[in-house]
Order: C-alpha cells, then sequence, then structure tokens
C-alpha cells in the first residue's frame, strides 16, 4: 500500500542550463538569486532533506547526512514552458518547441479570430499579467464588448471578459474555435485560456470559471500507463490541465499554494496505491513573472512550513518527490520563465540521501514511478529509487 507523490514548485529553478544562453538566461538561478536578494533564506526542512547540496543557497547549509537524495535536472525538450516541462517529468520528452508571442499575435491570427467569433475589434494583444490587463482595459471592454487578448511567457492564448459582457458559454466558445480552428498548424499553441472576471471600473477581480483548452500529450505519460493499469491518478492543482484531462482519474482544483499543500496532504492520508501529483503555482504566477524575490521567499518559507506536515503523513512506502518544471528567476530583468535545472529531491523513510547528480532528462521522474509501481513501460528517463 503505497503512494508515489510528486510535489512540483512552479518556477523554482536551481542555476542556468548550458544552453541558457540561446534564451537570455546566462546567470539565472532562481532560489540562489533570491536568498541573495533578501540577505538569505531559511528553509530549515528543505535543508534537511539535502536542498543546500544541490545548488550554493545562502542561509541553506549543504548537508553531510541528508533526508532525501539529491539531484539537479536537465531539460531535454527545447523550451521553458509550464506544458513541455510537465510532460517531461510524466515521461514524455518533446524535440519541439510551442509557438510564442511575446509581441501580441500576428494580424492573420487576430483577422482569423475576429471572421471566425464575429467580433469587431480585440483588445490587448500583448504579453501581460492578467490581473494588470483587465484593470488597464476593463473599461474599455465594458463600453465595446470587445474581448481582452493577450499572451505570457508560456505558450498562450488567453481570452478576458467580463462576465456580464461575453457571457461564460460564449468565452468558451471562442476558446474552442480558438483551439480547433485558429491555433493550428504551425500555430499549435500549447494553450487557450478562458480568464473570466467580474467587477466594476477601478476593481475588476478574475473568478473561478477559468477554462483552460490545452493540447493531449502526443504519446502515453506515465499517468496514462498507471490509469491503464488500475491505478489511481490524482492531479491537484492546474495539473489536470496542463495534460488536458487524460490519464487523470481524480482532478482536484485548487485556488493557492496554501490549498494545494493542504489538498495534497489530505490525498496521502486518504489513498493508497496512488500517484500524486502537485503543482503549486503560485511561485511562478504570482512572484516569478512579477519580479518579486520577497514575495518568492515568503512563498517558500511558507512551503518549508507546512513541509514536515507532509512528511508526517507519509507511510512506510511512500515515495515523495519535490521538483520544479523551469525556472522564473524574478531578481533578473526578464519577467519570463529561465531556462534551468530543476532541483530533484528524492525521500522515503529508511532510505538513505545519497547524491543523484545531474540527470539528463526530466524524464527520470516518470521512469521511476512507472518502476514504482512495476508497469511495463517504454518511457524514457532512468530509474533512481532503488529496488
Amino acid at each position: 500500500m503505497k503512494n508515489f507523490i510528486i510535489v512540483l514548485l512552479d518556477g523554482v529553478g536551481v542555476g542556468e542550463l548550458p544552453d541558457a544562453r540561446k534564451f537570455g538566461d546566462e546567470g539565472s538561478n532562481t532560489i540562489a538569486n533570491i536568498a541573495k536578494a533578501v540577505n538569505g533564506l531559511s528553509l530549515p526542512n528543505l535543508q534537511n532533506l539535502g536542498l543546500g547540496n544541490i545548488t550554493k543557497i545562502k542561509g541553506v547549509a549543504s548537508n553531510i547526512n541528508p533526508l532525501a537524495s539529491y539531484g539537479k535536472m536537465l531539460e531535454k525538450a527545447p523550451g521553458k514552458d509550464s506544458v513541455s516541462g510537465h510532460w517531461e517529468i510524466s515521461g514524455l520528452e518533446l524535440n519541439f518547441d510551442f509557438p510564442y508571442y511575446p509581441n501580441g499575435f500576428p494580424k492573420e491570427i487576430i483577422d482569423k479570430f475576429l471572421t471566425l467569433t464575429g467580433f469587431n475589434g480585440v483588445l490587448g494583444n500583448k504579453a501581460a499579467s492578467g490581473t494588470e490587463i483587465i484593470m488597464e482595459l476593463g473599461d474599455e471592454h465594458l463600453q465595446t464588448g470587445f474581448p481582452i487578448v493577450y499572451t505570457s511567457a508560456d505558450s498562450v492564448f488567453q481570452i478576458a471578459a467580463h462576465e456580464d459582457v461575453i457571457a461564460l458559454e460564449k468565452l468558451y466558445e471562442i476558446c474552442e474555435i480558438s483551439r480547433k480552428q485558429i491555433f493550428i498548424n504551425d500555430d499549435e499553441i500549447g494553450r487557450i485560456i478562458a480568464r473570466p472576471f467580474v467587477g466594476k471600473s477601478g476593481n475588476y477581480t478574475r473568478t473561478t470559471n477559468r477554462k483552460d483548452y490545452a493540447l493531449s500529450p502526443p504519446d502515453k505519460t506515465v499517468m496514462d500507463l498507471l490509469k491503464q493499469n488500475g491505478f489511481e491518478t490524482i492531479a491537484i492543482g492546474k495539473i489536470n490541465d496542463l495534460f488536458n484531462h487524460r490519464g487523470i482519474t481524480k482532478p482536484v482544483k485548487t485556488k493557492s499554494n496554501e490549498e494545494g499543500i493542504e489538498r495534497t496532504i489530505e490525498a496521502i492520508r486518504t489513498n493508497n496505491n496512488s500517484f500524486i501529483f502537485t503543482n503549486l503555482v503560485d511561485f511562478d504566477v504570482y512572484y516569478g513573472h512579477r519580479n518579486d524575490p520577497v514575495g518568492f521567499a515568503k512563498a517558500l518559507k511558507y512551503f518549508d512550513d507546512k513541509l514536515h506536515e507532509i512528511l508526517n503523513s507519509l507511510n512506510d512506502d511512500d515515495v515523495l518527490i519535490i521538483t520544479a518544471d523551469h525556472g522564473n528567476d524574478p531578481t533578473t530583468p526578464s519577467t519570463d520563465h529561465s531556462r534551468e535545472y530543476i532541483p530533484l529531491l528524492f525521500y522515503q523513510k529508511g532510505i538513505a540521501g545519497k547524491n543523484l547528480g545531474t540527470r539528463n532528462t526530466f524524464s527520470d521522474i516518470g521512469k521511476s514511478a512507472a518502476t514504482f509501481f512495476s508497469i511495463d513501460n517504454s518511457l524514457k528517463g532512468t530509474n533512481f529509487i532503488p529496488q
């Protein structure tokens, strides 16, 4: 009776990859640079596991006898998108990157969007923070009825609309049109996202009626294989959206890191023979993209404070993996993701920690999960869990 748990700290990279220069990410090291910016981090539980053994972090010492095995992982996929990072963790390596539109979407895409959806115009059409763009353009949206379209560091086409201006059903419909008829072939973007909001001038807020229209993974992931073999696959946070609902038996929506941690502890305590995959997105969304190292540090501290509850919820045979999907260094001028190694901490009661080195692919996690549950698989990667 055992669980395999992945807790993914979204955007918490541990140093630039060898090809970081291609992305303008030289010098990126999300967690180490945050520690420098705030004059040291205090993360005693992560320190005990061996986080300080992975990269030099001010305030987080290396550990001679870490409780967890530790290492760092190189991304095979040629990008730094959330989708490709999560898919690779699940054992699926992409040999292509998704298209990005940092300067907004080209005229031919916008023209096609207007023709197929019936609108006379759009607002925005740029890379922007979702909360900031509705404050900037919300009044004009109410006056014109035009949808607000924007992108981010990820490969996404986001459509924001006030629920009293464009009904949810209509918003979802135009997202489906965008997914199926506009962003295809060379423009096959990672996700289309409906971003409904409510409120009045100066006080607009996004609602929980967000809906993602993602691509399905082009091949089987560890979750597909586990589901086929009768195991529960529990997706907490935005995992369900990133895999387009595939291979998942229990999706669990969350609104914050706090809720994601609580739902993870609950899932561990109430499930056996299950694969539990949690994304804690606040690090990335609220602090990495907004270049807020102080807020990022506080979020790391909160996770560390709660980590002992996660560890105490584990059964003797459970495996816990703590990792990330890419970097998002808030100390650099860029508000984009950063091309970085991700941390690897592997904890199981009674297993002595050791150095797992630099792994050549994120897929080692998915391969290890498949091996842990003894399912036949041809996933990429190499198992690192003792048999």
